[in-house]
């Protein structure tokens, strides 16, 4: 459960990333942390944290609102020595553990404290560790957060690293406006690339996509029958293809450390990458179609609730979809925010709703619909249409998308791809007892890993959508 005292901030090391939680270091570049000790707000980038003032001896500030998966990174460590030490506090009884990573979240384990409860989130004690090695010279260190379950469980106000040196924090690698509450949003960050990969962002292979658009190219245009529906837009079915805590575009190779998603197409776990779908059998119908696709799981008190069916739909809502282009090589992208908690009554943006039949009415908590019999729950996701044209992935796995302007790609996304679109049906008529493994209906989030064949996402990106009609699973006018 969340804590509902805040403090608000006023230092300037405050600067958050709404929708993502993802945090880019602006100011005092070159402050310097006196050895051994780290202060845990000194942290060049972060994810889900958020800075308060704290009770703790030397006064100062202390990291919180911590939770499983979230990060922080400090450049330019020594390790002076392998007794470790971090000064924490915890009011959750879940507890955890805090892990020490080298070079990335994902990069060899240093040491890994261990998380209890202590009475409250100022109730300060100190734990050990010890480094499984002392790497010798300047570390990007990464502590990431695990914890059996997502809620915040832990404070963290320092560490000490064996008695090393001072630690410097390193100059940021992209800014980002600071927000205007402390509050997450639902919108997707506005920020643009900087330009250059840095921390986080990954480039597309330039040689494989200018390839691939060649020979999207060179693709002719079919006639378009008369009377096929004037929709830009294909689909491809897909059935579930297995369960788990991971997730590997926003917690890569961090097994478990995820709420519970619900995978579609090929079955995943926390390591896979995009190559890898290439290889694996998928459970979409789509010729073609190895990418990825999941949601958080949907459970009724506290047991999964059934998908009756799950489409996507690419399509486009540019004026002229005749300039949409095939996904890059390698693209993955988030919608939603898994940390979005707040209230769905009807009429509310991005809820759940009744298919096939109209709402009867509400859930107690006035969140999810009652759906007539003969329905069913259902979601639509809607992912952005526009592309940077420069990255794969970005920190947050939203900043290399943004939304279209005035019907148009333009600016810093000036590239059109196709327009992805979540139906997510479930075998419930809704009403109480409803919730996703992320918590409430607002936190409802898509992610997607591309791994078409070219060959097969070309003809229907320039058959179908190029020439605004509709098709089914291949790029013909029939089966729409």
């Amino acid at each position: 459960m969340r804590r509902k005292t805040r403090v608000l901030l006023g230092a300037a090391v405050a600067a958050a990333l709404g929708a993502s939680g993802i945090y880019i270091a602006t100011a005092d570049a070159g402050e310097i942390t006196p050895a051994p000790k780290l202060e845990a707000e000194s942290y060049s980038a972060q994810s889900g944290a958020q800075t308060e003032n704290t009770t703790d001896e030397g006064g100062g500030k202390n990291v919180g609102w911590l939770a499983a998966g979230d990060w922080l990174r400090y450049d330019n460590v020594t390790i002076g020595g392998a007794d470790l030490t971090a000064r924490i506090a915890s009011n959750n009884r879940a507890g955890g553990s805090i892990e020490l990573h080298l070079g990335s979240p994902t990069g060899g384990l240093l040491a890994m404290f261990p998380v209890a409860y202590t009475g409250g989130w100022q109730r300060w004690t100190t734990v050990t560790a010890k480094a499984v090695s002392v790497p010798a010279g300047a570390q990007t260190l990464v502590a990431v957060m695990r914890s059996p379950q997502p809620a915040d469980f832990v404070n963290i106000n320092w560490f000490t690293l064996g008695g090393g040196s001072a630690a410097t924090r390193g100059p940021a690698t992209a800014t980002v406006p600071p927000p205007t509450t402390a509050a997450p949003s639902a919108a997707p960050s506005s920020a643009a690339p900087t330009g250059g990969a840095g921390a986080g962002w990954v480039d597309v292979d330039q040689a494989a996509w200018q390839q691939q658009l060649a020979a999207f190219n060179a693709i002719k245009q079919l006639p378009v029958p008369a009377g096929t529906t004037r929709v830009a837009e294909f689909h491809t079915d897909c059935q579930v293809s297995n369960e788990a805590k991971d997730d590997p575009i926003v917690l890569p190779g961090l097994p478990g450390a995820s709420h519970m998603h619900t995978f579609f197409g090929p079955a995943l776990d926390a390591v896979t990458r995009p190559a890898d779908l290439l290889t694996r059998r998928t459970t979409c119908n789509a010729p073609g179609d190895g990418s990825a696709y999941w949601v958080p799981q949907l459970l009724r008190d506290g047991q999964p609730v059934k998908i009756k069916s799950f489409r996507v739909y690419y399509g486009s809502r540019l004026a002229d979809p005749s300039v949409t282009v095939p996904f890059p090589p390698g693209l993955v992208m988030v919608h939603g925010d898994a940390k979005r908690q707040v209230a769905t009554p009807k009429g509310a943006s991005g809820q759940f709703w009744c298919a096939g039949s109209a709402e009867v009415g509400r859930s107690a908590d006035g969140n999810w619909p009652v759906c007539a019999a003969g329905g069913n729950l259902i979601f639509q996701l809607v992912f952005q249409d526009c592309w940077d044209g420069q990255h794969i992935d970005s920190p947050d796995h939203k900043s290399h998308m943004g939304p279209m302007q005035n019907g148009q790609c333009t600016g810093k996304y000036p590239v059109a791809v196709p327009n992805l679109s979540f139906m997510v049906n479930y075998d419930s008529l809704g009403g109480d007892g409803l919730t996703l493994s992320s918590g409430m209906a607002s936190s409802m989030h898509g992610d997607f890993m591309n791994a078409w064949k070219p060959e097969n996402l070309g003809p229907l990106v320039k058959i179908c959508l190029d020439a605004k009609a509709k098709c089914g699973i291949e790029p013909s006018f029939t089966g729409g």
